[in-house]
């Protein structure tokens, strides 16, 4: 199915493949016109459709529905051929705190009956440069907790705009492999985020193909679709620079795009999903936010 034509904001022309289904998700595989190692899977569920599209999905309903979908998202991989792991070599990584939204730990055991798959944990905070607030720097990685065994399928989320934590999260990953004399043999990253999520992945992908030679590849699961991350150059009134997800000059999964005609609301809100730390763990700080937004745009 041909999505998107070069003034997009995609360069070229990208091609979404369905791989696998079930009566209410979907798994495609999108394509880029430059062939790259780092699989890009475009997963749309009711769950993440409402979460995309409803900022009142919040608190602990919202963090048991992104449960949920990637659960269901992992299933429909296995099935579609796209991940192959097993359950005493997987490790779920959580980069705190972002990464704790999506419930991977309980979402592996959900799709696959699993007990004894091991958790990971490493913080990473971002901060904007007080001398360019363009940029930014993680400001807050103290905690770490990575025992990696042998050779590690790492299963991981985050939200991800200009990537900052990710980087971060997926360097010292590689470092403690090396440093514990274990191999990465592949990763596969969840993610409501920006194309920096892939750009990133194909990065570390070259990396893990000189360092380990078990390693067996890399996939960036995105959650709805692939969504635009505001600068200061984008034509938009309303933003949030380099933390936004915009669906202005994105790739959607049509599920996404067919649910924007259920609320008029929907394609206006400023942001996919506006701050995932604050939307599950701090909902006074979360739906203020929100309505900061609303009264502006009122205005």
């Amino acid at each position: 199915m041909l999505l998107k034509p070069a003034e997009d904001g995609f360069p070229g022309r990208w091609v979404i493949e369905e791989l696998s289904r079930d009566s209410s998700s979907a798994v495609y595989q999108a394509k880029a016109p430059v062939l790259s190692p780092v699989k890009k899977l475009i997963f749309t569920s009711a769950q993440t459709r409402a979460i995309c599209n409803d900022p009142f999905v919040a608190g602990v309903r919202y963090t048991s529905s992104l449960r949920e979908a990637c659960g269901k998202a992992l299933a429909l991989m296995s099935k579609g051929g796209v991940l192959s792991c097993q359950e005493n070599s997987t490790t779920v990584l959580h980069i705190l705190r972002g990464g704790l939204n999506f419930g991977l730990r309980e979402a592996v055991a959900d799709a696959f009956g699993w007990n004894n798959h091991a958790s990971a944990f490493v913080s990473a905070q971002r901060a904007r440069k007080k001398e360019n607030p363009q940029d930014w720097i993680i400001t807050e990685s103290d905690y770490q907790k990575l025992s990696l065994r042998g050779v590690t399928h790492v299963i991981f989320g985050d939200v991800v705009a200009t990537g900052t934590s990710l980087e971060h999260a997926l360097h010292r990953l590689l470092v403690a492999a090396e440093q514990a004399g274990s191999q990465v043999g592949g990763i596969t990253f969840f993610t409501i985020g920006s194309p920096r999520s892939h750009s990133i992945l194909e990065g570390i992908d070259r990396v893990c193909r000189e360092k380990f030679k078990s390693y067996t590849g890399s996939q960036v699961v995105y959650l709805e679709g692939i969504f635009a991350c505001p600068t200061v150059d984008t034509p938009l009134t309303i933003k949030i620079d380099g933390t936004d997800l915009i669906r202005r000059d994105s790739l959607l999964a049509p599920e996404f795009v067919k649910s924007q005609y259920e609320d008029p609301a929907y394609p206006l809100e400023r942001c996919t999903i506006y701050d995932a730390g604050s939307r599950a763990f701090d909902l006074v700080e979360y739906f203020h936010d929100v309505k900061e937004y609303w009264q502006e745009t009122m205005a």
